[in-house]
């Protein structure tokens, strides 16, 4: 079996450090080719130094206050009214320091998002077919979405919350010191250590909750965006309240995990709660009897109170900021895990472009397989012309589209070799090589957006002109201006609005665009009633002409003026030849096309 991809897009048992991840991270904040962005944190950060500074200033400022209002002090009144303007005076410094500080570093943080974000959704349309045929859509998406949505709040509570709390607590620790001895200075470190210790033990219980949450969470969404997805075949079958019943259930495992989470954050919010007010109860308790004692004034209890307070404050904070970095990780592990999943088709180091000069393709010799232990090709070998036209047909499952997408190297053969003007597409810039194949698949699934975008996306730039002119030698301009926005007329998700014909020549509209010198018709007009295929047809063999075209077929009919017919049987050439002698030499062509004939002429499938 092919291997499980989608197995990386959950968070790992064997997730890697915490550090690991932010590390990973922070090459986003401090961007090498970005000095304007550099200059920005380093402005913040003295922001955020100076806020603090002015915030420690406050106590100080309000025990001045409290202690010029002792018995005797009247005649100073005025130093003291000073004072409260002064204390007044740095609270409002301190938020507007806080506010420039976010002024100053919102783009970095928008930044680091839209470089993530770019290189993440880059990376998902750099990896391999096969990867994208595992996926869940609504998993990926949902994975994207959380993980980089978690930067903006990762980044305020790192450098904004803890590192100003890291600093803040060593200015207290030193005054304390100074002020009151070593034993104080000793039980604010025990209890914030108590703090701390506390947090983080209830915090990674709370974490396993978070984890299954998120898991259901992203279950849930897979499975309504592939029933949403898929919602034509949910009404085929009346399948509408086995849908419901199915995501209900899924959202009812849900929110069991969410309240088992909610409930555990009020014991941790109360365990955090005693230890803080049992350090303030204390602190106070120990000033107050120093007071009695005259060892300490009045003012000294405010300050204390004042210093602990602010301490405390954003401790209290501590709790949910690690809950939410812990679980920013836990969104960017499944996401750098998509990050990790590696490239399976890659191109060699100093890979040249592919140059076509007349087109010719040959398969010398190519065996692959999807599983290396089931062979799907046995050494097929042919030559296309340049100019020429060759068909592909055989019973289903013979490997007939699997040509079409070695061709285009969406995946690496085992053995064997393909050529393009003699020079191996396995050691060309793959860009450059599928710039050089236009196709026109049977399943054409359009982008949600108007039909000139739909046209236009076969080359980028294309000009209003180019795609009018694509689509006139389509045959789908008269159409296109019917519409009641022309050009500019949506064609719905996946091209729903549109017919199987119309969609059609909006795909050969689209390879017209890009003008490439080889094409491949992938049972292009398999799933069109006949006087559809045969109206499309005639389109299509309009722009073969002069190009290199390789048609894969189910229906004998519309390959009879191929320059070469080959016939695949599991896996490997089993007949060669132009439409003519391959009738001739009476084999599996032969009574395929006897077959076929009877279907056309009495409507029934008949069986081989």
């Amino acid at each position: 079996m092919p291997p499980d991809y989608a197995a990386t897009l959950v968070p790992r048992a064997d997730a890697p450090p915490a550090w690991t991840t932010l590390r990973r991270f922070f090459i986003y904040l401090w961007p090498k080719d970005s000095r304007a962005l550099r200059v920005r944190v380093v402005l913040a950060m003295l922001l955020v130094v100076a806020a603090k500074a002015t915030a420690f200033a406050m106590p100080f400022l309000y025990k001045a206050v409290i202690d010029r209002m002792t018995p005797g002090l009247e005649p100073v009144a005025g130093l003291a009214i000073a004072l409260v303007g002064a204390y007044a005076f740095a609270r409002f410094v301190s938020v507007v320091f806080d506010n420039v500080r976010n002024v100053v570093f919102e783009r970095v943080g928008q930044e680091a998002t839209r470089r993530l974000a770019e290189h993440v959704f880059g990376h998902l349309h750099r990896l391999s077919l096969r990867f994208h045929l595992d996926r869940k859509t609504g998993a990926v998406t949902k994975i994207v979405e959380r993980g980089t949505k978690s930067i903006d709040t990762m980044l305020y509570f790192l450098l904004f919350n803890i590192a100003p709390t890291v600093l803040e607590l060593a200015a207290v620790c030193i005054y304390f010191q100074i002020k009151f001895g070593f034993g104080m200075v000793a039980a604010t470190l025990a209890m914030v250590g108590l703090y701390i210790w506390f947090t983080r033990t209830v915090t990674e219980w709370r974490n396993q909750l978070r984890r299954d949450m998120v898991d259901l969470d992203t279950g849930a969404v897979a499975h309504a965006v592939d029933s949403l997805l898929n919602f034509e075949t949910v009404k085929y079958f009346g399948a509408e309240r086995r849908e419901a019943d199915r995501y209900g259930n899924a959202m009812r495992l849900y929110a069991a995990a969410a309240v088992k989470s909610e409930n555990s954050l009020a014991w941790l919010n109360i365990g955090q709660s005693l230890i803080t007010n049992l350090m303030m109860a204390g602190a106070m308790g120990y000033t107050v009897w120093g007071w009695s004692r005259g060892t300490f004034s009045t003012g000294d209890v405010v300050l204390v109170n004042g210093l602990l307070t602010q301490l405390f404050r954003p401790l209290d904070l501590l709790g949910m900021v690690y809950r939410t970095i812990r679980q920013g990780l836990i969104d960017m592990e499944a996401m750098f895990a998509l990050v990790d999943t590696p490239q399976e088709i890659v191109d060699v180091p100093t890979a040249p472009p592919l140059n076509v000069a007349q087109g010719e393709v040959r398969f010398d010799n190519v065996v692959f397989g999807y599983d290396k232990e089931r062979e799907i090709l046995h050494g097929i070998s042919f030559t296309i012309p340049a100019g020429k036209t060759l068909a592909i047909v055989g019973p289903s499952g013979a490997g007939k589209s699997t040509i079409a997408r070695l061709l285009f190297r969406f995946y690496d053969i085992q053995s064997g070799r393909i050529l393009i003007d003699g020079q191996d597409i396995a050691k060309v810039q793959q860009d450059s090589l599928r710039a050089a194949i236009g196709i026109v698949p049977q399943d054409m699934v359009l982008f949600n957006d108007t039909v000139g975008y739909n046209i236009g996306y076969g080359r980028a730039g294309a000009s209003r002109e180019e795609i009018e002119a694509a689509a006139k030698g389509a045959s789908i301009h008269e159409f296109v201006l019917s519409l009641p926005e022309g050009y500019d007329t949506r064609v719905g998700e996946r091209g729903l609005k549109l017919s199987g014909g119309e969609k059609q020549r909006v795909a050969i509209a689209r390879t017209l665009v890009k003008n490439p010198p080889i094409l491949v018709l992938d049972e292009a007009t398999s799933a069109l009633d006949s006087r559809t295929e045969e109206a499309i047809q005639g389109v299509l063999g309009e722009i073969s002409r002069r190009r290199t075209t390789i048609i894969v077929a189910h229906r004998l009919s519309t390959v009879v003026e191929a320059d070469e017919i080959i016939v695949l049987d599991a896996g490997s050439v089993r007949e060669r030849g132009t439409h003519a002698q391959l009738l001739r030499a009476g084999d599996l062509y032969a009574s395929m096309w006897a077959r076929q004939a009877q279907e056309r002429e009495t409507g029934e499938v008949v069986e081989a």
